[in-house]
C-alpha cells in the first residue's frame, strides 16, 4: 500500500511539474538563455586566458630557440679556437636549453590543441544560444496566439448574445400571422350569429332568404 501511495504522489507531482513548466515556458526557456549565456561568457574567459599563456610558451621557445643558436654560433668559434673548455660550457648550456626547449613546445603543441578545442566550443555554444533566442521569438509568438485564442473562446462560451439573437429571430419567424388569426375570429363570429344557420339553410334552398343576395337581384331583373 505504500509503495501504491508513493507512486500516486509521484505522478501527481510530476503531473504538477508539467503543468507548472508549461505555464512558465517562456520564463524557463529566457531564464535558460541566460544560463547559457553566462556559461559562454566563462569559456571565453577560460579561452582568453589559455591562449594568453599559449603565447607567452611560445614566445619562451622563441626565446630559448634563440639563446641555443646564439650559443651553437659562440662554441663554434670557441672550438675555431681550441678553446675547448669554453666549447665545452656552451655544449652543456645548450644541452640544458635543448631539453627545456623540448619541453616547452610540448607545452606549446598541447596548449594549441586546447585552443582549437575550446574555439570549437565556443562556436558552437554561440551558434546554439543564437538559434535558442530565435526560438524564443518564435515561443513568445505561439503562447501570444495561444492566449488569444484561449481568450476568444472564453469570451464566446461566456457571451449569450448569440443565443439570445437566435432566440428572438425563431421567436419571429414562427410568430402567428396577424391577418389569418383576424379573418379566422370573424369567421368564427360569423358562425356565432343567430341568422347563420338561417342564411346557410336559405343557401341550400330551404325557405326565403334573410338578406337579399346578387343571385335574386339578377333573377328578379330577368323576370322584369
Amino acid at each position: 500500500m505504500f509503495s501504491t501511495l508513493k507512486t500516486l504522489i509521484q505522478g501527481t507531482n510530476a503531473r504538477a511539474e508539467a503543468r507548472l513548466r508549461d505555464e512558465h515556458a517562456i520564463e524557463l526557456i529566457d531564464q535558460k538563455i541566460r544560463e547559457a549565456e553566462t556559461g559562454l561568457k566563462n569559456a571565453k574567459f577560460s579561452l582568453a586566458s589559455l591562449i594568453q599563456k599559449q603565447r607567452g610558451e611560445a614566445a619562451q621557445l622563441t626565446r630559448i630557440e634563440g639563446q641555443i643558436i646564439d650559443l651553437t654560433d659562440r662554441a663554434t668559434g670557441a672550438l675555431a679556437d681550441a678553446r675547448d673548455d669554453l666549447a665545452g660550457q656552451a655544449a652543456e648550456a645548450i644541452a640544458t636549453l635543448e631539453n627545456e626547449a623540448t619541453l616547452r613546445r610540448q607545452t606549446v603543441n598541447r596548449l594549441d590543441a586546447h585552443v582549437l578545442q575550446l574555439q570549437s566550443a565556443v562556436e558552437r555554444a554561440s551558434r546554439r544560444i543564437l538559434d535558442l533566442k530565435q526560438g524564443a521569438v518564435a515561443a513568445r509568438a505561439v503562447r501570444r496566439e495561444q492566449g488569444a485564442q484561449r481568450v476568444l473562446r472564453r469570451h464566446i462560451a461566456q457571451d449569450s448574445a448569440f443565443e439570445e439573437a437566435e432566440a428572438l429571430i425563431a421567436q419571429v419567424l414562427g410568430a402567428d400571422d396577424p391577418f389569418e388569426q383576424a379573418q379566422i375570429l370573424d369567421d368564427i363570429d360569423s358562425g356565432l350569429k343567430p341568422d347563420s344557420a338561417l342564411n346557410t339553410l336559405a343557401d341550400a334552398g330551404y325557405g326565403a332568404a334573410q338578406q337579399v343576395t346578387a343571385a335574386a337581384v339578377l333573377a328578379r331583373l330577368k323576370t322584369a
